[in-house]
């Protein structure tokens, strides 16, 4: 029956070229990135509240822009990731994906399960009061225009989901990767040197202080005020240092040693990187995180003083002061800015133990997707083992032999899983922890993001330079 219902689904034709150029690709890239620019800034018609406007920073991690079409993001698509990887990870469901067949079934669940919380979220986001109408119309009228925002939001998530598949068949990268990446930047560039205020106006000669920290910085020490300077001074200097972090760790690899198995004397170097699992297990940490806070939100909005709905708010998933967790779930897994409160002395025993709990949640869930992500991305020790025989190498000084391989490898790819895996969630939880520009995560994102799209660009301009080249990597 899911067979026959994916058969149903609509899809993105894919390239009927074996290689596309470098210029199809950028060309491809840059049309989406433009249309999920445009499509962020087009408001939902009908429109009154907006209780997720305050949520800035999650809209980054989700690639949203709450309050317009594209308010869903790629959140519904990340939460079918999540629970497919929690399904496949605890064996529930057992999809062989090193066959065509059973990578293409495994690609249709995920699309069929992102589609299902599109329309789920949809749904919860309007009933719940995150996204509603005007509260001051006809109940007729209300009800009415809850439906045109549910469609509206509906139509949004699809065209993500749509336009994130042209990047992963036409352009560079992933879709899901691209939009983060997009979001993060913008945001970056815009808090660090955006001449305006938060309302939108003309900060020089107004009084008012800019959004941008480097003005912040330099108009401080101009008046002398030291504090206010050290503010944006610790928050650019540790969105630096991210950076620099993130780059270095992503350039870590282990090089081992193969031959071909019926050319002596000639070999090659098989590289595992040290962050073996790339950005994949925070992006599914971040979007958890997100989807807690969003969830403790609306059912604060309509859980009422008592019942159930009250309870799971009260105690387990928490409540907001304004836009501050001060209970549950959602105070323990949110970053404190210690920065701000060392220099403003409010640094106290709950606010480091706040901390040391985000570091572990951080830690532990990038450990526990990463172990999931290499089961079924097919990243695992046997499925190596069988790709390096199929490629006609072998591990010189070894048997040929996939079940003395697979040993082999599984020295190196467990432990690079894990540390892997600690490294990027340690990352993260520093560069949240600090204060930077954008939501740490965010930053250490886009860092992979880039860095991985620079050597997909890079391989793919020197093979169009170079046709011999294309030639021997066809």
């Amino acid at each position: 029956m899911l067979r026959k219902i994916m058969a149903m689904l609509p899809e993105v034709a894919g390239p009927t070229k074996q290689k596309l150029s470098f210029k199809e690709k950028l060309k491809w890239t840059g049309i989406i990135l433009i249309s999920f620019f445009i499509l962020s800034m087009i408001p939902l018609f009908g429109l009154g509240q907006n209780a997720l406007s305050q949520f800035e920073q999650l809209s980054i991690i989700l690639g949203a822009s709450f309050g317009s079409i594209m308010s869903l993001g790629i959140g519904p698509i990340v939460t079918a990731s999540i629970v497919l990887q929690l399904l496949s990870g605890s064996g529930i469901i057992n999809i062989d994906q090193s066959s065509p067949e059973g990578k293409q079934f495994f690609q249709g669940l995920q699309k069929l399960l992102g589609i299902f919380f599109i329309i789920f979220e949809a749904i919860i986001y309007v009933l719940m009061g995150g996204l509603a109408p005007a509260a001051n119309l006809i109940p007729a009228t209300y009800s009415l225009m809850q439906f045109l925002l549910i469609i509206q939001l509906f139509f949004g998530g699809m065209l993500l989901l749509f336009m994130a598949e042209v990047v992963d068949k036409w352009g560079f990268g992933s879709g899901i990767s691209i939009f983060i990446a997009a979001g993060v930047s913008q945001q970056i560039f815009i808090r660090a040197l955006s001449p305006l205020t938060t309302t939108g106006q003309f900060a020089f000669g107004s009084g008012l202080a800019p959004v941008g920290q480097v003005w912040v910085f330099f108009k401080s020490l101009l008046n002398a005020d030291l504090s206010g300077a050290a503010l944006p001074f610790f928050a650019i200097l540790f969105t630096i240092l991210v950076f620099i972090m993130a780059v270095y760790a992503q350039a870590m690899k282990v090089d081992i040693p193969l031959s071909f198995g019926r050319i002596r004397g000639h070999g090659i170097r098989w590289p595992l990187k040290f962050i073996y699992t790339s950005n994949i297990p925070v992006i599914l940490v971040a979007a958890l995180l997100a989807n807690f806070q969003l969830w403790a939100r609306l059912l604060q909005n309509k859980a009422g003083e008592s019942g159930f709905g009250h309870w799971i708010s009260y105690n387990m998933l928490g409540q907001f002061s304004g836009q501050t967790p001060i209970s549950g779930l959602v105070y323990w897994t949110h970053a404190p800015n210690l920065v701000d409160a060392v220099i403003n002395k409010y640094f106290t025993f709950d606010v480091l133990l706040q901390s040391l709990v985000y570091i572990l949640f951080m830690v532990g869930g990038a450990v526990i997707f990463s172990i999931f992500w290499v089961q079924t991305a097919g990243m695992d020790a046997k499925s190596q083992a069988k790709q390096i025989l199929n490629s006609g190498l072998q591990m010189p000084g070894f048997r040929r032999d996939p079940r003395v391989l697979e040993k082999v490898l599984k020295r190196y790819i467990t432990p690079l899983t894990i540390m892997g895996g600690a490294t990027v969630g340690i990352l993260a939880a520093v560069a949240d922890l600090s204060g930077a520009l954008s939501r740490g995560t965010g930053i250490l994102l886009t860092v992979m993001i880039i860095y991985k799209l620079y050597e997909e660009v890079a391989q793919q301009h020197m093979m169009d330079m170079n046709p011999a080249l294309r030639k021997m990597m066809q």
